[in-house]
């Protein structure tokens, strides 16, 4: 079965409501017009019954003729004027003069209005004497205890004057074709939007090519620019995706690499073991040493690359609270104090006490951690590691430097890539993973900051990087 587009569909309501709109309008319109043309013609006939009233107090109630010369000289086509008493006799009528044949009127709509309420009408009433429909309008007259009912045919003369005005209906109907065209000219505009949005989706869905004729241009309206803001969204997040799976194919190929090494270390000790059973104990436990610290350096990888994993993945889920970086790093410096004293190595932390932001506990520690073990790394002996702060009223900054061998300018740039070296072969023989700093980046971003790094005018490797106080 073929769908009804979107477009057709709306088109298709918005019409009818219009319709519906169109005719309840239409109604009531005619409905009010012929109340109001009513109503005229009812005030016309009461005047001319409030003048026979006044010729009646010259003339009298009983004097026929003056009331027939009266009807007479001020004569409507058809029209018809009774007098009626009170108890519904009719005494007077311009057209038959036989009264006693007259019905009793006391049951008369107009009739009874009028005594009630000292006028009244009715319509479309048809006649017992003269077998016609008529409008009737009815006045009392209190002080002659009489009722004057004048009467006009509703024939088709009568009925053409309350009925809603042509040319209302022609303009309202010339107006209903005149939209529905605009109307249609605005759906299908929209229709040609919500059709080639409709082909991206399906060329996206199977992974098909985007860059197609039908889809090169859209209508020039702000329809048009929303459908290729889409598009052009799609396009930059599926380049992003795939610069992101060249990443993630990157990565892979570097975690592999990188384990590879101590797991190949780890085998040929071991097998080395295992195919000399003379092998002397010296050198067993020579090589068995070798393997704990390549088992070490394994530990440490797959650690960090769990970290970054689960900052790239689980950044959402991870706990946040107050952290006292204060207590961080006067702890780190007590961890490492055996590593510095080794290298004859300072670190001079100049953080007042009670430093604090709201952050992950662990992330922080990371941040602080992997920039120290990096400049015991690659510092050089004898330097000095030197740890600043100076806030604001939203954030951190934080200044980490040494006076060190510094890096060539040409890293710099670089030093935050997963498993990014300067130097390849000390790194590795430092025991670094090549995530350290990588680590650092991600977890200050996180906590919505950033980091750069920059070689010290005197000497050394400088770290510059912010973290929020709220996050």
């Amino acid at each position: 079965m073929k769908r009804i587009s979107v477009g057709r569909r709306l088109y298709v309501t918005i019409l009818g409501v219009f319709l519906l709109f169109t005719v309840a309008f239409m109604l009531f319109q005619h409905a009010r017009e012929k109340q109001y043309k009513t109503d005229t013609l009812n005030i016309k006939l009461q005047a001319y019954n409030t003048h026979l009233a006044d010729i009646m107090e010259y003339v009298g109630r009983n004097n026929e003729k003056a009331l027939d010369d009266f009807v007479r000289e001020h004569y409507m086509h058809g029209l018809r004027v009774t007098l009626i008493t009170r108890d519904g006799r009719v005494v007077y009528d311009n057209v038959r003069k036989d009264y006693e044949n007259f019905s009793n009127h006391a049951n008369r709509k107009e009739f009874a209005d009028a005594l009630a309420n000292g006028s009244g009408f009715d319509i479309e009433r048809k006649s017992n004497t003269l077998k016609h429909d008529y409008f009737y309008s009815a006045t009392y007259l209190p002080k002659e205890k009489l009722v004057i009912r004048s009467a006009l045919p509703y024939d088709s003369d009568l009925a053409k004057t309350l009925q809603t005005d042509r040319h209302y209906l022609l303009f309202a109907f010339s107006a209903m074709l005149l939209l529905t065209i605009v109307l249609w000219r605005f759906m299908s505009r929209l229709s040609d939007n919500i059709t080639k949005l409709r082909i991206f989706a399906r060329r996206a869905a199977r992974n098909e090519s985007l860059e197609t004729e039908d889809l090169a241009e859209f209508p020039d309206d702000e329809l048009g620019e929303i459908a290729e803001r889409i598009i052009s969204i799609y396009k930059n997040l599926e380049s992003s995706r795939q610069e992101q799976d060249k990443l993630k194919r990157e990565l892979t190929q570097n975690i592999a690499h990188e384990l590879k090494t101590p797991v190949a270390s780890i085998q040929g000790y071991l097998e080395t073991i295992q195919d000399n059973e003379n092998i002397d104990e010296a050198t067993k436990r020579q090589f068995l040493d070798r393997c704990y610290a390549q088992s070490l350096r394994l530990s440490s990888l797959l650690q960090d690359i769990s970290t970054l994993n689960r900052m790239d993945d689980a950044r959402d889920f991870m706990d946040f609270e107050q952290v006292d970086i204060s207590l961080i790093v006067d702890n780190i410096v007590k961890q490492t104090a055996l590593q510095l004293q080794a290298k004859n190595m300072t670190f001079c932390n100049r953080l007042p006490a009670g430093v604090r932001v709201r952050g992950n506990q662990s992330l922080l520690y990371s941040v602080f951690r992997n920039l120290t073990d990096n400049a015991i790394a690659y510092a050089g002996k004898g330097t000095t590691i030197t740890l600043e702060s100076r806030e604001d009223e939203d954030c951190l900054y934080f200044t980490f430097s040494d006076n060190g061998i510094g890096v060539p300018a040409v890293h710099l740039p670089r030093l935050f890539e997963r498993f990014y070296r300067v130097d390849k072969g000390r790194s590795r023989k430092m025991g670094g993973t090549g995530l350290g700093l990588a680590i650092v980046k991600n977890a200050v971003v996180l906590h919505g900051g950033n980091i750069s790094a920059t070689n010290n005018t005197d000497g050394g490797l400088r770290f510059d990087f912010t973290i929020r106080k709220q996050h």
